[in-house]
This record gives structure tokens, C-alpha cells and sequence, in this order.
């Protein structure tokens, strides 16, 4: 707030502004403060001149035509009577101007209208890693001969093009008007708030680096163009804006050339050869992504999906901008776990128990970052913390699963056990409901073994602690099609079961998120494993 001092100091300066007006010798009259800064330069008779306010694009030389001595004063008059700042507060924003620009060594300035992809490397076929909205700058660190400059913005390094970057003094004189008070991210993400309030509904997420304009502050909250942002996780800090990484969902397009979305409710069959009689060899799970290889003149496509290449009938498969739509709208913050057996604790930090392992290149959705550790869901309500030094996270799409059905055998055992993991198998992607029992409207992890088993005609109880107690007790090594694996919580209380299905893999009803799915059996660590069924 002014001060009656600055306001008689000001008003002297201002007078005596207006008195210089009938001479032809101007000289540049400064005021600097607030939270912006305003120019207003009057260069020798007879020369050009130019008028900034900060709440305005910056505009080219004027002629003496263009405005007189008189117009300057009145311009600055009235932006100081809107701006309502005092003398040294403007001062104070004008050495931060000074010193933000000066801090590139060599300044770019993007003067594309929208955003400028900054790029791995040097070419259009590069992947995209991060954006640069026009008005953003980058410090230049290398000029290619291809017309790419290699750049550093917002803790990126890429590579953006040469033709829409300002560059020497043209760069400098456009980032005097850009010069704003933001605010940078320093949690890895954090959200955009609707009101600024904990309670109040994430509207979007801001990630580490990125810089937004204040637009107010108010008891512990940041006010932005979008929302509101915690100032328990900002910096506070004159500055241009920079670049941004890629919007996160965005980036798994840089895994597919040719992306192609399974269209299906449930699971689609992928076969070894493009026909109906072709052996299954995968299933992609609803929504699933794969690059498509190849196209057939009779409605089959070869896909590489994960580890698994094959045909899926073209008929259910999404691709072009339909794909890209779905897939925007289907992609989850994932943990990929990239380590052999990875420990899994209670809490975040390394003296809290270990009281699980999960295995290399499964897929957990992430419901936390915190400080080097990612919260990981393993079932329904059931998480767990990893550290971030093995799990690489990033959003990722479903991919297909190796599967293919058994064979029913002559031993009448066998073909009992095969009859019932098939019979099992048909209720993938059918929903998780707590407490349900109905293969086909819901049912949780031990309605569901319930349930199966009670139409081969073995009762169980619908609790998993209890089935966990029934039969015979077994290794891994002695699992057959059939057997059920039982996984505990961080107490060491059985809290669910699973069925095996052979080859190393189980099919469970998992979480309200993924529904009734297949894993591998050591997705994380069984307790127990059980022969109900009998030899």
C-alpha cells in the first residue's frame, strides 16, 4: 500500500513532467514498482518513441506522429492511478525484470501462436517430450545445422525448431513485457484446486517445474488462470514463463506408431494366425492398446500388444482419432515395477515393515507420490508403498495378456479342473462388487472362487480367511489348474484369494477398478496355497 510520502513525492515528479511538455528536449521518464512494471519513453525531439504498459502486448517503434511528450505523461498518470502502486514497489519489479532476463546467457522467446513441441532430438519424426506455449522462454544451448536449437526450459533439454524462436535483442525487448510473478511447482505433482480449500474438487494437475501466473493469494493458497494451488508446495518468484513436459497421458502415443484400441466389453481374443479357427494365444483386455502391423484383405489386423504379437478381428479395434480419444480417456498412472522381486512396505520409509514383494513388469495403479515412495493398489483396499528407484511411472494403457484356454485330457481329474478354469475364464471383465456373489452383476474375491466352485459342486465360505483353511496345503511348485492362492494384508490377515489357471497365471476378482482379470501368480507374494479340489 502507498504511503503519503510516496504519494507527495510522486506528484512532484509528475508536475514537473508536465512542465517539460513545451520543450523539445524529453528525457526519459522511469517509474518502476508493484507487481508490474510501465515504461514510458520519450526520446529527443524529432524521435521515435514508444509507450508499455505492462497489461498490454508489446508494440512496435512509434513515430514523434504517433504520440507526443504529452500523451507519455498522460499514459503514465493513469496506468499509476490503475496500478495503485508505490514508487518503490515498482522499482523493486523492475530489477526483477533485469535480473530474469539477464539470467539466460542466451535468451529464446517462442513466437508461436499456440505451443512449440520440444523434441528428444533434432527432427519431426522425434518424440515429443515436452511443450513450449508461445511468449515461453528456453536458454539456447546449442544451434544445429539442421535449423534446430537444443534447449533448456523448465528442466527439460530438447530439441525445438529454429524458425519460431526469437533470438539476441528482439528476444530480450519481447520478454521485458512477459517478466510476471509466478508460481513453481516443486512437488513432483500436485492439484488444481476448484476453491482454495483441501476439500475442494482437483480440477486439474500441475507438475514439477511448471510455472503459472499469480493472480492472488489468499490464506495458504495460490489463486491461477485454472484453479487454486497449495503454497506449501510453490516458490514464489519473478520469472518467464517456461516449458512444460508433455501432458502425461499424452506421452503414451510416443509407444505406439500406430495405435490401435481393443473395442470390447469384456476381453478379445488374439490368435496366432488371421482366422477363426487360428489358436488363442492372448486376450486384450478392454481397451487395450497395440501397434497395428499389418492389415488383412479380410477384416484381421496383426498387432503387437506388450510381449505379444498376433491377429484380432479389425471389427473390434479402434484406431485413427478414435483411438487416440479412447485412449486419452482410458490411461492411468501406472507403477511399473522394473526390478526382479521388489519389497513392499506399510509405509513410506524404509524402517516400516516389509510385508509383501511385488514382481518385475507388473502394472499397479498409482494412488500417491510422496518423497521417493509411490502408493501402489494391489487389490481393493489394499495398498502399498515401493520405492520409486524400481518402479518407472508413467500413464500406460492396458496391454494383452498371454493366454491360451487348456485342453481338457482324457484323465477325468484333469479335464474337471480344465472344465472349471474355462468355465471361469468366460467372466472376465465382469464388475467387482464387495460382498457379491454373481459372476455376472458383481462379485468380490472370494464370491467369486464361491461361486465357481459351487457349480463343480465344492461348497465354500464366502470369506477368503476361511477358504484359506480348507484342503490341502501346498507349494507352488505342486499348483494345478484349479488351486486357489491367498494373499494377506499388511497385518498378515489372509484378505484375498485367487484361482489358478495354469501357466504361471491367476484369474481374480481384484478391485472395482480392474474387475474380474488375469495376473500372474506372484504379482505379489501368496501366504498360502490350497488343494481343494482334491488330486
Amino acid at each position: 500500500m502507498e504511503n503519503n510520502s510516496d504519494k507527495k513525492d510522486y506528484v512532484i515528479r509528475l508536475d514537473k513532467a508536465r512542465k517539460k511538455r513545451s520543450k523539445n528536449d524529453y528525457k526519459k521518464i522511469l517509474i518502476v514498482g508493484g507487481a508490474g512494471v510501465l515504461f514510458a519513453a520519450v526520446i529527443i525531439a524529432g524521435g521515435a518513441s514508444a509507450i508499455r504498459n505492462h497489461k498490454t502486448a508489446p508494440v512496435g517503434p512509434a513515430t514523434a506522429s504517433d504520440a507526443s511528450p504529452s500523451d507519455a505523461v498522460d499514459s503514465l498518470e493513469a496506468s499509476a492511478r490503475e496500478d495503485g502502486k508505490s514508487p518503490e514497489e515498482i522499482k523493486k519489479e523492475a530489477k526483477e525484470r533485469e535480473r530474469v532476463i539477464s539470467s539466460y546467457k542466451e535468451l529464446g522467446i517462442v513466437k508461436a501462436t499456440g505451443y512449440l513441441n520440444v523434441r528428444k532430438e533434432p527432427g519431426t519424426d522425434a518424440d515429443v517430450i515436452g511443450k513450449l506455449q508461445g511468449d515461453g522462454a528456453c536458454e539456447i544451448l546449442e544451434k544445429t545445422d539442421q535449423e534446430w536449437y537444443k534447449i533448456s526450459s523448465g528442466g527439460i533439454e530438447g530439441y525445438i525448431h529454429s524458425e519460431y524462436v526469437l533470438t539476441g535483442n528482439e528476444a530480450k525487448k519481447k520478454a521485458e513485457d512477459l517478466v510476471k510473478l509466478r508460481a513453481i511447482i516443486q512437488a513432483d505433482s500436485m492439484n488444481i484446486r476448484q476453491e482454495p480449500s483441501k476439500s475442494s474438487n482437483p480440477v486439474g494437475q500441475a507438475l514439477i517445474n511448471e510455472r503459472y501466473e499469480v493472480l492472488g493469494q489468499t490464506d495458504g493458497w495460490i489463486q491461477i488462470a485454472s484453479g487454486y494451488l497449495s503454497s506449501e508446495y510453490v516458490k514464489l518468484e519473478y520469472s518467464l514463463n517456461e516449458a512444460r513436459k508433455l501432458d502425461l497421458k499424452a506421452m503414451v502415443f510416443n509407444y505406439y506408431k500406430n495405435i490401435g484400441i481393443s473395442d470390447v466389453d469384456n476381453y478379445l481374443n488374439v490368435r496366432e494366425e488371421p482366422n477363426e479357427n487360428g489358436k488363442i494365444i492372448a486376450k486384450m483386455p478392454s481397451k487395450a492398446a497395440g501397434n497395428i502391423l499389418e492389415t488383412t484383405d479380410d477384416g484381421w489386423y496383426k498387432i503387437q500388444s506388450g510381449s505379444i504379437t498376433g491377429y484380432v478381428k479389425s471389427d473390434y479395434i479402434l484406431t485413427g482419432q478414435a483411438a487416440k480419444d479412447e485412449a486419452l480417456q482410458v490411461a492411468e498412472l501406472m507403477a511399473i515395477v522394473n526390478t526382479d522381486m521388489l519389497n513392499a512396505r506399510s509405509e513410506p520409509t524404509t524402517e516400516s515393515k516389509i510385508w509383501t514383494q511385488v514382481s518385475n513388469n507388473e502394472r499397479y495403479p498409482v494412488l500417491k507420490q510422496i518423497d521417493g515412495w509411490v502408493e501402489i493398489e494391489l487389490e481393493e483396499d489394499s495398498n502399498a508403498y515401493v520405492s520409486s528407484d524400481f518402479v518407472d511411472v508413467r500413464y500406460a494403457l492396458p496391454q494383452a495378456i498371454k493366454f491360451s484356454p487348456l485342453e481338457e485330457k482324457s484323465n477325468a481329474q484333469t479335464s474337471a479342473r480344465t472344465q472349471m478354469v474355462n468355465y471361469a475364464l468366460q467372466y472376465l471383465g465382469n464388475p467387482y462388487v464387495w460382498g457379491g456373489t454373481s459372476l455376472t452383476k458383481g462379485a468380490d474375491c472370494s464370491g467369486f472362487t464361491m461361486s465357481i466352485y459351487s457349480k463343480f459342486g465344492i461348497g465354500l465360505p464366502h470369506y477368503s480367511g476361511a477358504q484359506s483353511n480348507m484342503g490341502k496345503s501346498i507349494t507352488s511348485a505342486e499348483m494345478k489348474p484349479g488351486d486357489l492362492l491367498f494373499y494377506a494384508n499388511s497385518r498378515g490377515t489372509v484378505n484375498h484369494v485367487a484361482m489358478y489357471i495354469g501357466n504361471g497365471q491367476i484369474v481374480h476378482a481384484a478391485s472395482r477398478r480392474s474387475g474380474i482379470k488375469i495376473s500372474t501368480w506372484n504379482y505379489r507374494k501368496p501366504v498360502k496355497i490350497r488343494n481343494i479340489i482334491g488330486n
